[in-house]
């Protein structure tokens, strides 16, 4: 009787492990962009491998991550998140390694590893976007020639009106130095000199008093669409919104076009840490990828995903090949270095 006992006993523990293992938390932005993951990575996962998928959204950083962590209590498991913070998480021990063999191969039988663009698979992160600040602007402002330049947003002669840029040294102090004539690949290379960022505000002070400053995503297209602004940078999944959803008048400038990493990171200590590389896999399977970007416009960082894409969502995506020309690579190892004394500069510099 008692072996029968201990026998139950212990399929019933069984039986809770296997549910507990059957289900996971992913944690992304929230918004239209989590929303976007619903149909193109969730529910599909979800489908396929029958566990359960819990959402819950954040606004970015590492800070619940490492107190989950350091206090053993750890709720989340899968989390979308930006290259810099992956970096410095993983650097802390806060992230569970993923492997080359975590991922799907592609369909020509190349690696997943070898399929990702440069600097989008690491230890710690599998990519799984690449968004863009891009300077955008309302075609009903220009009839004649239209901005094609970075440069052609510091023009105010030749391009008359407001501008609207995010309340922040970055972005603004690197399209201020490509404005001023320095290329791409020497834009950290001046910028972490003095000179450098003094040339840099130097050169945003020809159009301070021109400057809207906005501090959400939502606020840049709204400024050009009411007409308070001729030109502005923004995120390029804003603008895809506004242009393919509200069919408004806006139009690209891809040169400078800032461009920023995001992926999936597997949380140090997860009890669900099997589904966690299964969610993974699934989630950046080229044809995954795709589907986030027909939804998005964020180009997705897997090179045999592009043919997946709508032809029609292509040219908006800062990774097609048509636009990557005078692109910059946001540098997260410069700004994990420099934020504190740039932001300190920068704020100086509003308040002058």
């Amino acid at each position: 009787m008692k072996k029968a006992k201990i026998i139950g006993l212990a399929a019933l523990v069984g039986s809770v492990m296997t549910a507990h293992a059957s289900e996971l938390t992913f944690v992304s932005w929230g918004g239209s962009y989590q929303a976007s993951q619903e149909p193109s990575v969730i529910k599909p996962f979800a489908a396929k491998s029958g566990v359960k998928v819990k959402v819950d959204s954040y606004n970015g950083g590492v800070a619940q991550v490492r107190s989950q962590v350091q206090t053993n209590n750890v709720t989340w498991d899968v989390v979308d998140m930006q290259l810099s913070d992956a970096m410095r998480a993983c650097d802390e021990g806060l992230l569970e390694k993923i492997a080359a063999t975590d991922l799907a191969p592609a369909k020509d039988g190349r690696s997943g590893k070898d399929d990702y663009l440069p600097g989008a698979f690491n230890e710690c992160l599998a990519g799984n976007n690449m968004w863009a600040d891009v300077i955008v602007y309302n075609k009903d402002k220009f009839k004649g020639a239209a901005p094609a330049k970075v440069a052609d947003f510091f023009d105010l002669k030749k391009f008359p009106g407001k501008r609207a840029l995010k309340k922040s040294p970055d972005g603004a102090l690197e399209w201020a130095l490509m404005a001023d004539g320095v290329a791409p690949g020497q834009v950290y290379q001046t910028l972490a000199t003095p000179a450098g960022v003094e040339r840099a505000f130097k050169k945003l002070d020809t159009i301070k008093s021109s400057i809207v400053w906005w501090e959400t995503g939502a606020q840049a297209p709204q400024l050009l669409a009411d007409g308070e602004v001729a030109m502005a940078g923004a995120y390029n999944g804003r603008i895809f919104a506004a242009i393919s959803a509200d069919k408004k008048p806006f139009g690209y400038v891809w040169d400078g076009q800032l461009r920023h990493i995001e992926g999936f990171v597997i949380v140090k200590g997860t009890k669900n840490l099997k589904a966690a590389k299964e969610f993974v896999r699934h989630a950046t399977q080229p044809e995954a990828l795709a589907s986030m970007a027909n939804a998005t416009s964020y180009g997705p960082l897997r090179q045999s995903s592009l043919a997946h894409v709508d032809p029609a969502v292509v040219k908006f995506l800062p990774t097609a090949p048509e636009n990557v020309k005078g692109a910059l690579d946001s540098d997260s190892a410069f700004w994990a270095d420099h934020a504190d004394d740039l932001n300190q500069k920068f704020a100086v510099w509003l308040a002058r």
